[in-house]
Protein backbone atom coordinates (compact mmCIF):
# COMPACT_ATOMS: atom_id res chain seq x y z
CA UNK A 1 0.00 0.00 0.00
CA UNK A 2 2.06 3.35 -1.07
CA UNK A 3 1.42 6.34 1.38
CA UNK A 4 -0.99 8.57 -0.52
CA UNK A 5 -3.65 5.04 -0.13
CA UNK A 6 -2.53 5.18 3.44
CA UNK A 7 -3.49 8.51 4.09
CA UNK A 8 -6.56 8.23 2.38
CA UNK A 9 -7.91 5.15 4.51
CA UNK A 10 -6.97 6.80 7.69
CA UNK A 11 -9.31 10.03 6.57
CA UNK A 12 -12.35 7.36 5.75
CA UNK A 13 -11.79 5.55 9.36
CA UNK A 14 -11.69 9.24 10.60
CA UNK A 15 -15.45 9.93 8.86
CA UNK A 16 -16.50 7.20 10.59
CA UNK A 17 -16.23 8.38 13.37
CA UNK A 18 -18.19 12.17 11.80
CA UNK A 19 -21.61 12.80 11.56
CA UNK A 20 -22.72 14.21 8.27
CA UNK A 21 -22.09 17.55 7.98
CA UNK A 22 -19.14 17.83 10.22
CA UNK A 23 -16.29 19.75 9.49
CA UNK A 24 -12.83 18.34 8.70
CA UNK A 25 -10.30 20.49 11.00
CA UNK A 26 -7.84 23.10 8.68
CA UNK A 27 -6.05 21.76 5.68
CA UNK A 28 -2.63 22.90 7.78
CA UNK A 29 -3.51 21.47 11.24
CA UNK A 30 -4.62 18.51 9.62
CA UNK A 31 -1.45 17.95 7.41
CA UNK A 32 0.25 18.58 10.51
CA UNK A 33 -1.57 16.06 12.40
CA UNK A 34 -0.99 13.17 10.07
CA UNK A 35 2.74 14.10 9.30
CA UNK A 36 2.04 14.76 5.64
CA UNK A 37 2.36 17.61 3.16
CA UNK A 38 -0.99 19.73 2.29
CA UNK A 39 -0.39 18.82 -1.69
CA UNK A 40 -0.69 14.81 -0.23
CA UNK A 41 -3.66 15.39 1.59
CA UNK A 42 -5.53 17.59 -1.09
CA UNK A 43 -4.59 15.17 -3.27
CA UNK A 44 -6.25 12.23 -1.04
CA UNK A 45 -9.35 14.84 -0.05
CA UNK A 46 -10.21 14.75 -3.91
CA UNK A 47 -10.35 10.83 -3.90
CA UNK A 48 -13.15 11.60 -1.33
CA UNK A 49 -14.82 14.04 -2.73
CA UNK A 50 -15.38 11.86 -5.82
CA UNK A 51 -16.30 8.77 -3.97
CA UNK A 52 -19.25 10.90 -2.76
CA UNK A 53 -18.22 10.92 1.29
CA UNK A 54 -17.23 14.15 1.51
CA UNK A 55 -18.07 17.58 0.41
CA UNK A 56 -15.59 20.64 -0.32
CA UNK A 57 -17.16 24.19 0.33
CA UNK A 58 -14.59 27.06 -1.34
CA UNK A 59 -13.70 29.05 1.70
CA UNK A 60 -15.32 27.11 4.17
CA UNK A 61 -13.48 23.77 4.50
CA UNK A 62 -14.10 19.74 4.01
CA UNK A 63 -17.49 18.64 5.49
CA UNK A 64 -18.81 15.14 5.86
CA UNK A 65 -21.37 13.46 3.85
CA UNK A 66 -22.73 10.69 6.11
CA UNK A 67 -22.83 7.21 4.95
CA UNK A 68 -24.43 6.29 1.92
CA UNK A 69 -27.76 4.71 1.75
CA UNK A 70 -27.58 0.94 0.15
CA UNK A 71 -30.36 -0.74 -1.95
CA UNK A 72 -30.41 -4.36 -1.38
CA UNK A 73 -31.59 -6.00 -4.58
CA UNK A 74 -34.78 -6.67 -3.15
CA UNK A 75 -38.67 -5.66 -4.35
CA UNK A 76 -39.29 -3.44 -1.51
CA UNK A 77 -40.48 0.54 -1.76
CA UNK A 78 -38.31 3.18 -0.92
CA UNK A 79 -40.60 4.32 1.95
CA UNK A 80 -40.23 0.67 3.69
CA UNK A 81 -36.27 1.31 2.86
CA UNK A 82 -36.04 4.40 4.44
CA UNK A 83 -37.96 3.54 7.66
CA UNK A 84 -36.40 0.32 7.77
CA UNK A 85 -32.70 2.84 8.58
CA UNK A 86 -35.02 5.11 11.26
CA UNK A 87 -35.26 7.52 8.58
CA UNK A 88 -38.35 10.18 7.62
CA UNK A 89 -39.31 8.99 3.75
CA UNK A 90 -41.33 12.05 2.19
CA UNK A 91 -42.58 12.63 -1.30
CA UNK A 92 -42.92 15.84 -3.35
CA UNK A 93 -44.99 15.53 -6.38
CA UNK A 94 -43.29 17.73 -9.20
CA UNK A 95 -45.74 16.58 -12.37
CA UNK A 96 -48.98 14.74 -12.32
CA UNK A 97 -50.48 13.96 -15.77
CA UNK A 98 -52.79 11.88 -18.25
CA UNK A 99 -52.11 11.12 -21.81
CA UNK A 100 -51.95 8.16 -24.30
CA UNK A 101 -49.05 6.00 -23.55
CA UNK A 102 -46.94 6.62 -26.74
CA UNK A 103 -44.79 3.53 -28.21
CA UNK A 104 -42.35 3.59 -25.30
CA UNK A 105 -44.09 3.25 -22.53
CA UNK A 106 -46.27 0.85 -24.21
CA UNK A 107 -43.71 -1.77 -24.68
CA UNK A 108 -43.36 -1.51 -20.99
CA UNK A 109 -46.63 -1.93 -19.95
CA UNK A 110 -48.08 -4.44 -23.00
CA UNK A 111 -50.54 -1.47 -23.63
CA UNK A 112 -52.07 0.18 -26.66
CA UNK A 113 -49.93 3.33 -27.62
CA UNK A 114 -53.15 5.14 -27.67
CA UNK A 115 -54.02 3.68 -23.80
CA UNK A 116 -54.22 6.21 -21.23
CA UNK A 117 -51.68 6.59 -18.49
CA UNK A 118 -50.98 8.33 -15.63
CA UNK A 119 -46.99 9.60 -15.07
CA UNK A 120 -46.54 10.96 -12.31
CA UNK A 121 -42.85 12.99 -11.34
CA UNK A 122 -41.47 12.64 -7.69
CA UNK A 123 -38.69 13.63 -5.78
CA UNK A 124 -38.03 11.16 -2.59
CA UNK A 125 -36.43 12.43 0.48
CA UNK A 126 -34.97 10.92 3.69
CA UNK A 127 -34.86 13.23 6.92
CA UNK A 128 -35.94 15.86 3.87
CA UNK A 129 -32.92 15.28 2.23
CA UNK A 130 -33.31 14.93 -1.50
CA UNK A 131 -32.17 11.35 -2.50
CA UNK A 132 -33.99 10.19 -5.91
CA UNK A 133 -35.79 12.08 -8.97
CA UNK A 134 -38.54 9.19 -9.91
CA UNK A 135 -40.83 8.95 -12.62
CA UNK A 136 -42.89 6.40 -12.78
CA UNK A 137 -46.11 4.94 -15.69
CA UNK A 138 -49.25 3.37 -14.83
CA UNK A 139 -52.11 2.66 -16.33
CA UNK A 140 -55.04 4.95 -15.98
CA UNK A 141 -57.61 2.15 -15.84
CA UNK A 142 -55.84 0.49 -12.51
CA UNK A 143 -56.50 3.38 -10.59
CA UNK A 144 -59.49 5.07 -11.27
CA UNK A 145 -59.62 8.54 -9.69
CA UNK A 146 -56.19 9.03 -8.40
CA UNK A 147 -54.69 12.60 -7.29
CA UNK A 148 -51.56 14.20 -6.92
CA UNK A 149 -52.62 14.83 -3.59
CA UNK A 150 -52.96 10.78 -2.77
CA UNK A 151 -48.95 11.03 -3.21
CA UNK A 152 -47.70 13.78 -1.43
CA UNK A 153 -45.59 11.89 1.37
CA UNK A 154 -47.27 9.07 1.11
CA UNK A 155 -46.39 4.96 0.29
CA UNK A 156 -47.88 4.39 -3.71
CA UNK A 157 -47.25 0.68 -3.11
CA UNK A 158 -49.65 0.80 -0.15
CA UNK A 159 -52.06 3.12 -1.90
CA UNK A 160 -52.19 0.50 -4.51
CA UNK A 161 -52.61 -1.95 -2.14
CA UNK A 162 -55.29 -0.51 0.21
CA UNK A 163 -57.51 1.12 -2.40
CA UNK A 164 -56.81 -0.37 -5.62
CA UNK A 165 -56.33 -4.17 -4.76
CA UNK A 166 -53.06 -3.76 -6.75
CA UNK A 167 -50.47 -6.02 -4.64
CA UNK A 168 -46.84 -6.44 -6.19
CA UNK A 169 -45.76 -9.82 -6.87
CA UNK A 170 -42.44 -9.11 -8.85
CA UNK A 171 -40.38 -6.99 -10.53
CA UNK A 172 -37.58 -6.99 -13.04
CA UNK A 173 -35.20 -3.96 -12.34
CA UNK A 174 -31.66 -2.70 -14.25
CA UNK A 175 -29.16 -0.42 -13.06
CA UNK A 176 -26.66 1.82 -14.95
CA UNK A 177 -24.55 5.09 -14.21
CA UNK A 178 -25.16 7.81 -15.15
CA UNK A 179 -24.79 11.89 -14.75
CA UNK A 180 -27.15 14.27 -13.51
CA UNK A 181 -28.64 16.71 -16.03
CA UNK A 182 -29.40 19.91 -15.97
CA UNK A 183 -33.34 19.44 -14.27
CA UNK A 184 -31.54 16.24 -12.08
CA UNK A 185 -29.04 18.27 -10.61
CA UNK A 186 -31.54 20.99 -9.56
CA UNK A 187 -33.93 18.75 -8.13
CA UNK A 188 -31.49 16.63 -6.07
CA UNK A 189 -29.44 19.76 -5.09
CA UNK A 190 -26.19 17.97 -6.65
CA UNK A 191 -23.69 19.51 -9.17
CA UNK A 192 -24.59 19.03 -13.03
CA UNK A 193 -22.68 16.28 -14.50
CA UNK A 194 -22.35 14.20 -11.29
CA UNK A 195 -22.64 10.71 -10.57
CA UNK A 196 -25.86 9.45 -10.50
CA UNK A 197 -27.59 5.52 -10.79
CA UNK A 198 -30.34 4.74 -13.06
CA UNK A 199 -32.96 2.52 -12.17
CA UNK A 200 -35.55 0.94 -14.09
CA UNK A 201 -38.10 -1.43 -13.21
CA UNK A 202 -41.16 -2.94 -14.23
CA UNK A 203 -43.43 -4.24 -11.57
CA UNK A 204 -46.31 -6.85 -11.89
CA UNK A 205 -48.62 -8.23 -10.10
CA UNK A 206 -49.84 -12.06 -9.43
CA UNK A 207 -51.19 -12.43 -12.85
CA UNK A 208 -47.51 -11.27 -14.34
CA UNK A 209 -49.49 -8.16 -16.01
CA UNK A 210 -47.41 -5.40 -15.60
CA UNK A 211 -49.09 -2.38 -13.59
CA UNK A 212 -45.62 -0.04 -12.91
CA UNK A 213 -42.67 1.19 -15.38
CA UNK A 214 -40.39 2.80 -13.03
CA UNK A 215 -37.37 5.59 -14.24
CA UNK A 216 -35.53 7.27 -11.03
CA UNK A 217 -31.88 8.91 -10.50
CA UNK A 218 -30.47 8.15 -7.34
CA UNK A 219 -27.49 10.61 -6.39
CA UNK A 220 -24.48 8.75 -6.47
CA UNK A 221 -22.70 10.54 -3.52
CA UNK A 222 -25.77 9.27 -1.30
CA UNK A 223 -26.58 5.81 -2.99
CA UNK A 224 -24.85 2.54 -3.33
CA UNK A 225 -26.52 -0.67 -3.99
CA UNK A 226 -25.70 -3.74 -2.33
CA UNK A 227 -25.54 -7.29 -3.14
CA UNK A 228 -25.41 -10.62 -0.91
CA UNK A 229 -23.93 -13.80 -3.12
CA UNK A 230 -24.23 -16.79 -2.66
CA UNK A 231 -22.58 -20.11 -3.38
CA UNK A 232 -25.00 -22.77 -5.12
CA UNK A 233 -24.85 -25.99 -3.62
CA UNK A 234 -23.60 -28.53 -5.96
CA UNK A 235 -25.30 -32.22 -6.16
CA UNK A 236 -23.08 -34.96 -6.01
CA UNK A 237 -21.50 -36.30 -9.65
CA UNK A 238 -23.00 -39.25 -10.56
CA UNK A 239 -20.97 -42.18 -10.80
CA UNK A 240 -18.55 -42.71 -14.26
CA UNK A 241 -18.73 -38.83 -14.57
CA UNK A 242 -14.99 -37.62 -16.00
CA UNK A 243 -14.32 -35.95 -12.55
CA UNK A 244 -15.05 -39.42 -10.89
CA UNK A 245 -13.34 -41.90 -12.90
CA UNK A 246 -9.17 -41.11 -12.02
CA UNK A 247 -10.57 -42.00 -8.45
CA UNK A 248 -12.54 -44.87 -9.58
CA UNK A 249 -8.99 -46.16 -11.91
CA UNK A 250 -7.63 -45.82 -8.96
CA UNK A 251 -9.50 -47.76 -6.54
CA UNK A 252 -9.18 -50.58 -9.30
CA UNK A 253 -5.67 -50.43 -9.87
CA UNK A 254 -3.94 -53.95 -8.50
CA UNK A 255 -1.86 -54.04 -5.46
CA UNK A 256 1.57 -53.87 -6.54
CA UNK A 257 3.24 -57.37 -5.94
CA UNK A 258 5.77 -57.88 -3.12
CA UNK A 259 9.40 -58.22 -4.67
CA UNK A 260 11.38 -61.40 -4.99
CA UNK A 261 14.13 -61.96 -2.21
CA UNK A 262 17.63 -61.86 -3.94
CA UNK A 263 19.99 -64.97 -2.44
CA UNK A 264 22.73 -63.81 -0.78
CA UNK A 265 25.90 -64.86 -1.89
CA UNK A 266 26.83 -67.48 0.37
CA UNK A 267 23.06 -68.58 0.25
CA UNK A 268 22.37 -72.38 -1.28
CA UNK A 269 19.39 -73.51 -2.70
Amino acid sequence: MTKFHSIRDQLLDRLEGMAAGEQFPPERQLAEQLGISRMTLRRAIDELVAQGVVRRRHGAGVFALGPKFDQPLAASSFTEDMLARGLTPGSHVLGFDRGPAGAHIARKLHLGEDDEVVTILRLRLADAEPIALEELHIPAARVPGLTADDLEDSSFYELLGTRFGIELAHSVQTIEPTLLDADESAHLAAPLQAPALLFERISRCADDVPFEFVRSVYRGDRYKVRTELTVPVRPPRPEGSPAARPAARAEARPAARPATPTPASGDRA
